[in-house]
């Protein structure tokens, strides 16, 4: 049997999943787990399922032709062979694709930490993230310097972003770095990255802006074709690091009407820097909560994510900015009251509606000094130094 994908059960382990090309199976059976390299281990079965739509029934004996998942082997992986400890046989297998972008996942230490989640633990963290390392076998986790800081590796920002929202959705709490590609050198020392094969379908009028962008991250157009309706078909190769944040640009600049997908094509030469997020951030200056009246007075100063009565913390982006540099305002602003002015006009101020990111958008939308910070209830974006002197100083060392 060639295992195909794999679950886990806290109460009998791992579970691989395949259907049997030969033979039969049966709780107590001894197999032997068979790679490209020969036998890599053995283990007895522990229970073996037979599927029936969703659900798995357990059964006594499974022969040539079933659909199964069978427990106790624990080091059957996707790819492996189960086989008989006789006659180990290895069936043609295939490759796993290797990561090619990774995160770092870390404690959330923001001053709303903990409020709204309930595992906020670097030891539940890991727990959690090296269980979802058994069956996720395109995943990878690694150990950092810091005890509350792991580095994980994907397929890109998708499949990352799967993983975040469920641990989201189960309670737990993190700070999220920006997605950094996996860089690899070869026999002769070159820097290799990731390229990615980009297939977009766009509008004609379209086309002129999406060749410019797409060039200005290195892509190399491969092909250009007219479809039917006025649609045009651009292909091009392009650096895995190149569309990190070009999603939401590009459903800009297609006005919502262009289609973009990508798939990995293979390993080439460092192509050069690329540029990065040409706008700043509108980062708060105090704790409080957000003032329509503020909010109004500070509408040119670029785009906001927040709505009044929103809580924020000093350090946290609210916003983005027109211009190319970060601005420190203040949200919690409150108009002063006198004999000629009253605090209940503000119900008069038209504001304009804010700008919500989805999980997606803010990890293309964060910047090198910039965090994630994700809750069950929440998706807040921040400084990775709260403090604006301190962060002042820093920004002023980096440059020097």
């Amino acid at each position: 049997m060639l295992v195909t994908t794999l679950d886990y059960s806290d109460y009998i382990g791992k579970i691989a999943i395949g259907r049997i090309q030969r033979g039969k199976v049966s709780p107590g059976s001894q197999l032997a787990v068979v790679g490209p390299d020969g036998v890599v281990g053995k283990g007895a079965v522990t229970k073996v399922f037979l599927f029936d739509k969703l659900q798995k029934i357990e059964s006594k004996e499974a022969t040539s032709g079933d659909i199964i998942a069978n427990a106790g082997i624990p080091d059957a992986t996707v790819g492996m062979t189960l086989a008989s400890v006789d006659d180990p046989v290895s069936l043609a297998s295939f490759e796993i694709s290797k990561p090619t972008l990774s995160m770092l996942f870390s404690v959330n230490d923001s001053p709303f930490a903990g409020l709204e989640g309930k595992e906020v633990t670097s030891r539940k963290i890991r727990e959690r993230l090296m269980k979802e390392k058994m069956t996720n076998v395109a995943l990878n986790v690694e150990e950092t310097d810091s005890a509350d800081t792991f580095r994980v590796s994907g397929r890109g920002e998708l499949h990352l972003s799967v993983l975040i929202e469920t641990m989201r959705r189960e309670g737990y709490e993190l700070a999220i770095a920006r997605p950094e590609v996996i860089m690899h050198n070869d026999e002769d020392g070159t820097l290799l990255e990731p390229i990615e094969h980009v297939t977009i379908d766009i509008p004609e009028e379209y086309t002129g802006v999406i060749i410019e962008k797409m060039g200005r991250r290195k892509a190399e157009m491969t092909h250009m074709g007219t479809l039917r309706g006025g649609m045009v078909r651009v292909e091009f190769e392009i650096p895995t690091r190149g569309l990190i944040g070009y999603n939401l640009e590009f459903t800009t600049d297609t006005k919502g009407e262009g289609i973009l997908s990508h798939v990995f094509y293979n390993y080439q030469p460092f192509k050069g820097k690329l540029p990065s997020r040409e706008t700043g951030a509108l980062v708060v200056s105090e704790a409080g909560l957000c003032v329509a009246y503020a909010l109004s007075a500070l509408e040119d100063r670029g785009t906001f994510f927040v709505s009044p009565n929103t809580k924020v913390y000093g350090g946290m982006i609210v916003g983005e900015s027109t211009r190319g540099l970060d601005i420190t305002l203040n949200v919690c602003k409150t108009k002063k009251l006198s004999n000629m002015r009253s605090s209940g006009t503000d119900e008069s101020l038209r504001l304009t509606p804010p700008k919500i990111l989805s999980l997606e958008q803010a990890l293309e939308f964060i910047n090198d000094d910039e965090l994630l910070e994700v809750t069950p209830q929440s998706i807040r974006l921040r400084k990775k130094i709260l403090d604006a002197n301190l962060r002042a100083k820093a920004v002023k060392k980096a440059n020097a």
